[in-house]
């Protein structure tokens, strides 16, 4: 199987306490629905960012859109993938995933 990131873009912040468990129920559904193909949950990101340019330089931000936070899934096929993604709570507040292919080196 390959492995997939997900990367989640926008969506909203719980702003009270009930919310936020809401969310994290949401979240906890959601992984236990994928099973054993989630690798890596992942973790949400802070809004602290730098980018490094071929030439070295740094810049405050990201490269392009601010992305929310990752996962890690393994499916048969890109298609597959996306269909898990579709489930995404992010998807319920807003935000949007996109899901990259990752590619199996051999570095030895």
């Amino acid at each position: 199987m390959t492995k997939y990131v997900f990367f989640y873009v926008g969506g909203g912040m719980p702003e009270t306490e009930e919310e936020s468990v809401k969310v994290l129920k949401a979240w906890e559904d959601w992984f236990t629905d994928l099973g054993p193909a989630v690798v890596d949950g992942g973790y949400p990101f802070s809004p602290m960012a730098k980018s490094v340019a071929s030439d070295g330089s740094v810049s405050d931000g990201p490269v392009g859109t601010m992305s929310t936070g990752y996962s890690i899934v393994e499916a048969d096929s890109l298609d597959a993938a996306t269909e898990m993604a579709k489930g995404c709570p992010n998807l319920m507040t807003g935000g949007q995933v996109s899901v990259y292919e990752t590619l199996e080196l051999d570095m030895g």
